[in-house]
């Protein structure tokens, strides 16, 4: 089952054909991610086809670890600013493996902590909240 495309959408359907919510859209018009259309006298506001674009771009941003705010300045950015685009992503990778290094060490500690627990005989004091205890 294929769903129709009208060229412009009501929230309701915005939302679903991106796959998000309405209260996502709201907030990213707060954030200034999305521009909100003009709401006539009466009726809905509806929303150009190029949206639903604008918010795939969004969730694959957030995807890779941009922030909301990192991803408002890559859409200001657009596609004529390789080089300032390429530091924002270097940026964030070396945020990303330094994570990353984090969590290996934290992994290691807590590797060794249940080592130390399966390798107690006797059940007096645990060693892993011993061990949280002097941390």
């Amino acid at each position: 089952m294929t769903t129709k495309i009208s060229p412009s959408l009501t929230i309701g359907r915005l939302a679903k054909q991106a796959g998000v919510n309405v209260e996502t859209i709201r907030y990213y018009q707060k954030r200034g991610l999305i521009q909100e259309p003009e709401k006539p006298a009466f009726g809905y506001r509806y929303y150009p086809i190029e949206t639903i674009s604008r918010i795939h771009f969004i969730k694959r941003a957030k995807n890779l670890g941009f922030t909301l705010q990192e991803i408002g300045v890559l859409l200001k950015l657009g596609d004529g600013n390789c080089l300032e685009t390429r530091e924002l992503a270097r940026q964030k990778l070396a945020l990303i493996e330094k994570r990353i290094n984090d969590l290996q060490s934290i992994s290691q500690v807590l590797r060794d902590l249940i080592k130390s627990c399966e390798s107690q005989k006797t059940s007096e004091t645990c060693p892993i909240i011993s061990a949280l205890v002097e941390l």
